[in-house]
């Protein structure tokens, strides 16, 4: 049985408090301590401070080791059947993206396998990689429906998501993807798909409590804004948030449509104009940067990362794990990703997938260290927290706390 309550000494602490002062890189505290109370974040500052009242409660030593928030993937697809190796071959020799979705492979492929599969098998599959994702130090994942584009194997997706959150100890987040891509038995005939298949599943969805959050894709070969509106329109009544993959192989204005709507954030982002950034941030939409997509597919176009962080929009970092475009399931790879392709500093990296990927989830009690939040934490055998960016195909993860869970 774990003790309810204990302190954690002789740490390292990267608070990433946003009141951190500005001296003070990553919100970190040398020789710190840590109280943890039923599952939250009771105190933490520096030991020489820790208040009296701790000293009967069981103190556990990180014999200097770095605490940070637990990490936080705020956009993946890590529910789906089969894998597109082949297409990887393909773009090898020269085929894009949209060359590849257009004569059947792409999102389509995955639908295909996915439709074929059973829940067991979608699950079993899905832990396999839900499994590797925990051991790098992750507590929250979010996870999108989209692959089913009908409405039996969309709600099968969700479930499946949400047997994940209940067999391991994490909470998965679902955000249902219906506006993914057009379905060929709907080929030229997307207003349809989207009254007939997409809204009404969205509503039983709902219903059934399968979902946390509504995207959409606003692309020239997926839906356009009308389309979208559509679909958000229907998120609205029924009280759901929303996301939008956004601006990722053109610039469609769905970034500046997600932020009309409040949107918890908009997705990929490589063509994202200056308008849609000032109502990013006149709405406090949060801009997840996907570098495992932009690496894949060789793009050379990278999202707008300069202008976003001088109009104070908060930049997310996600795996975006997908059998496509990212097959990346490591969220620390694509923290040092973030920092190699596009350019953002360690600390606004390791804010990405902490701090700011709560924000896009719409989670508050998360992704920093400060009492009232719970107690997710990752234990690192490093100095410095750069060391966990800088570093490739190593993962220094000592321990992972869940709820105050040891």
């Amino acid at each position: 049985m774990q003790a309810e309550h204990y302190v954690f000494v002789d740490a390292r602490v990267a608070t990433l408090s946003e009141n951190s002062d500005l001296n003070t890189p990553y919100g970190l505290i040398n020789q710190a301590a840590v109280a943890v109370n039923t599952g939250c974040i009771d105190w933490v500052g520096p030991q020489a401070a820790l208040p009296s009242r701790y000293t009967q409660w069981p103190q556990h030593s990180c014999d200097g080791r770095l605490i940070t928030p637990a990490l936080i993937d705020c956009h993946s697809h890590t529910v789906h059947g089969g894998h597109r190796a082949l297409e990887f071959e393909q773009r090898l020799q020269g085929a894009n993206y949209s060359d590849i979705a257009r004569a059947g492979g792409g999102i389509m492929s995955t639908v295909n396998a996915t439709r074929a599969s059973s829940e067991q098998s979608l699950l079993r599959e899905a832990l396999q990689r839900v499994d590797s994702m925990l051991a790098q130090g992750l507590s929250t994942l979010e996870i999108k429906s989209g692959y089913g584009l009908d409405t039996e194997t969309e709600l099968r997706m969700l479930r499946v998501a949400r047997a994940i959150g209940e067999s391991r100890p994490l909470q998965v987040r679902t955000s249902f993807l219906g506006a993914h891509a057009l379905p060929p038995e709907y080929n030229n005939r997307a207003d349809e798909y989207i009254d007939r298949v997409c809204i009404p599943t969205l509503e039983r969805a709902n219903a059934e409590g399968l979902v946390d959050a509504v995207d959409g894709f606003c692309e020239s070969i997926a839906f356009d804004k009308a389309q979208i509106r559509r679909v958000f329109d229907c998120a609205v009544s029924l009280g759901l948030p929303m996301k939008l993959h956004a601006e990722q192989l053109s610039n469609s204005g769905g970034s500046a449509l997600a932020a009309g709507y409040g949107a918890l954030s908009a997705d990929h982002l490589e063509y994202l104009d200056d308008a849609g950034i000032a109502a990013m941030a006149g709405a406090g939409t949060v801009a997840v940067l996907l570098p495992g997509a932009y690496y894949t597919l060789n793009e050379t176009q990278r999202p707008p990362v300069d202008a976003l962080r001088q109009a104070r929009v908060p930049m997310a970092v996600a795996t975006d794990y997908n059998p496509g475009s990212s097959p990346l399931g490591s969220i620390l790879l694509a923290l040092n990703m973030s920092c190699t392709l596009f350019k953002l500093s360690p600390e606004e990296a390791l804010r990405g997938a902490t701090q700011h990927a709560a924000t896009a989830l719409g989670l508050s009690d998360r992704g920093q260290i400060r009492a009232g939040l719970r107690a997710d934490l990752a234990i690192w055998d490093v100095e410095h927290p750069a060391e966990l960016i800088y570093r490739i195909a190593f993962n220094p993860l000592f321990q992972r706390i869940y709820e105050g869970i040891r």
